[in-house]
């Protein structure tokens, strides 16, 4: 009954109004993010009219993950020097211009250079706009409240993106999987786009910052970013105790990358129809779905497993595992059984992932930390693009492939082991490890 107090009163207690209006425009823009992922994928991958080739899927999820990769780190620099409200109205009508290009791509039945150049700007935007909704909020609210904000407002958006995936998933079920079906929801996704903008704009213009708006020239700015990154990898580099953790997870990050992509091919064009999309595409979900519930309860378990053995000692013995279980499970190549190891992958990259953040954020100095976990996250999604690389020249269409499970299943074990070997035996247990704040984990991207 706290929570929901708090929640209550974060959302409507007296003197909010310009919170609710960025509140407002977080969440119709998200909404708008979730409806656009899941007709992009419905119509690369979820589509009659084109055949859903492990190229095909790499391209897909490099569009989604790449601007996390790359363009991510670059956002402050700009944030800092616009008004940021302007740039949440700017940035929301360049996005919905890129979208209705997407959208015309689409009625002509395009998947070509200019689909994924208008794809890929649109979900850079995109980066643009939720660095600036999270720099902007603490103009929206007192200190006091500020916790409680924080809580809402991410939550609340992943929330608003997932029921936008969903909405587009069943309008897609409903009216078909032609191209102007895709075509419509991402013209009604780019109409969203422009009413955050309109909404931003009854915001003041300087309401969200920044009061000082910094005067340090472009190329040193960009400059600075780079060097910080560079520092910060420098650092980590530094501290074997951080450092094993993070090369760890990258391997886990590729595998769990070249698995995603392996069971997406099998449901489309193995245990379904390849005719039947609606039936592929409900398989697929239906996997993440078992997957998301893996995450939910490793995150869950991490910490009490914390207090009976080091987190040093859990790492490994997730990837192990992990690499069991998908040589048990996905063996067989059999919707069952792949389901089960969905689960078990979930919950075993999970705990990892609660792990690593926890590692990090013990072993680095205070004054580096947020230029590692910049490096962290570029490394994370990097990781993920690279293993939707190796799975375009690897994989077959129907996404059976026993020696690219192979690979996988002995990367996981081999980077456990080799975790084990290099971790000093006089680890014990530890404090209960906290679970990072920050925008939810997702199967496919952080």
């Amino acid at each position: 009954m706290r929570v929901l107090r708090q929640l209550r009163t974060a959302i409507f207690g007296p003197g909010l109004r310009r919170f609710r209006l960025l509140l407002a425009v977080r969440l119709i823009g998200q909404f708008g993010d979730g409806a656009f992922q899941a007709a992009l994928a419905t119509y690369v991958v979820f589509s009659p009219q084109n055949a859903a080739t492990p190229g095909k899927v790499a391209e897909a999820f490099a569009v989604l993950l790449l601007p996390f990769t790359v363009v991510g780190p670059f956002a402050g620099v700009f944030l800092d020097r616009w008004r940021r409200r302007q740039m949440l109205v700017w940035a929301n009508v360049v996005r919905a211009g890129l979208v209705l290009g997407v959208a015309a791509c689409a009625a002509a039945g395009s998947t070509g250079f200019l689909f994924y150049l208008a794809a890929l700007a649109g979900f850079s935007a995109n980066r643009f706009i939720l660095a600036g909704l999270s720099a902007g909020l603490p103009h929206t609210v007192n200190r006091s409240q500020l916790v409680a904000a924080n809580a809402v407002s991410p939550t609340l958006g992943t929330l608003a993106t997932t029921v936008g995936a969903g909405v587009s998933v069943v309008v897609h079920a409903v009216v078909g999987h032609g191209q102007g079906s895709v075509s419509g929801v991402l013209v009604c996704t780019a109409c969203l786009y422009a009413l955050s903008a309109l909404v931003a704009l009854t915001m003041p213009a300087d309401g969200l910052g920044p009061a000082t708006p910094s005067r340090t020239a472009w190329r040193t700015a960009l400059a600075s970013v780079v060097h910080g990154v560079a520092a910060g990898a420098k650092h980590v580099v530094e501290r074997p105790a951080a450092r094993r953790p993070l090369a760890a997870i990258a391997v886990s990050r590729f595998c769990y990358g070249a698995v995603t992509i392996m069971t997406l091919l099998l449901f489309r064009n193995a245990f379904n129809d390849p005719k039947d999309t609606n039936a592929g595409l409900a398989g697929f979900a239906f996997a993440v779905g078992v997957s998301g519930v893996g995450f939910g309860l490793g995150a869950l378990a991490t910490p009490f497993v914390a207090r009976k053995i080091s987190l040093h000692r859990w790492i490994p013995l997730c990837l192990v595992s992990a690499g069991v279980a998908e040589l048990v499970f996905g063996a067989p190549f059999r919707e069952p059984t792949l389901l089960i190891g969905a689960f078990l992958l979930g919950f075993f990259s999970q705990g990892q992932k609660v792990s690593t953040d926890t590692l990090v954020q013990r072993n680095v100095d205070d004054d580096y930390r947020g230029r590692v976990f910049v490096f962290y996250d570029m490394l994370y999604n990097g990781s993920f693009v690279v293993a939707a690389a190796f799975a375009a020249a690897t994989l077959p269409m129907d996404g059976r492939s026993f020696a690219v499970l192979g690979i996988v299943c002995g990367a996981y074990i081999l980077a456990g082991v080799w975790y084990a070997l290099r971790t000093p035996k006089e680890s014990g247990p530890e404090p209960p490890a906290p679970i990072p704040a920050g925008e939810p984990t997702t199967p496919a991207i952080r």
